[in-house]
């Protein structure tokens, strides 16, 4: 397994995926779970990985459908996994049924992935745009993992690599003892950075 996760953060640090896609609308460049897919073709021959993701349809308290997808990273032998679920906005207008289904089915795709391969979409105007919904924020929050040992470790490779503990914020629920040892790290301190729950 710890080969895998040295394959993934070689990954993290040195993935690049363009934004190629423009919403008219917003005005902004955004990139798409098929951009991502793309960025890491390169990787895998070369690390003798592959990745798949995979998709369920659910739905949780609020009552609207949701989708959880899940992105995976496997060598043959040991997989690592990120999940992200999507609400679909039925009330989304100027779509058809399926529409609304595609397009949240590409988002929880794209923040799968992302999660997976720590892509920071900060920057990324398509993050911020929830096109006037709230249950994707309230669902995103709900997407996020709990920070056990193995992702710690795997952040404190990602921050000493030249990471942001910002963008690790976006996929984990950490404790605040595990968030100040990476925001040390960060800052070039390297003092007690064990796993704190």
């Amino acid at each position: 397994m710890k080969e895998l996760n040295q394959k993934l953060a070689q990954i993290q640090t040195k993935f690049k995926s363009k934004k190629s896609r423009y919403n008219s609308f917003g005005k902004y460049y955004f990139r798409s779970a098929e951009d991502i897919l793309e960025a890491t073709k390169p990787f895998l021959l070369d690390l003798g990985v592959s990745v798949t993701i995979n998709e369920r349809l659910c739905s949780y308290d609020a009552g609207s459908p949701v989708i959880e997808s899940t992105a995976t990273i496997s060598d043959g032998e040991n997989q690592i996994k990120a999940m992200a679920i999507v609400g679909v906005d039925l009330n989304q207008k100027g779509m058809q049924m399926p529409q609304k289904y595609g397009a949240a089915s590409s988002y929880a795709k794209k923040y799968a992935l992302g999660n997976l391969f720590l892509i920071d979409d900060t920057q990324d105007a398509d993050a911020n745009n929830t096109h006037g919904s709230s249950v994707v924020n309230k669902l995103k929050d709900k997407a996020k993992q709990e920070m056990t040992e193995e992702a710690f470790n795997k952040a404190k490779e990602y921050v000493s690599s030249g990471g942001k503990v910002s963008t690790i914020e976006t996929k984990y629920k950490m404790s605040l003892n595990q968030r100040d040892n990476l925001v040390k790290l960060e800052n070039g301190q390297t003092e007690n950075t064990k796993q704190a729950s």
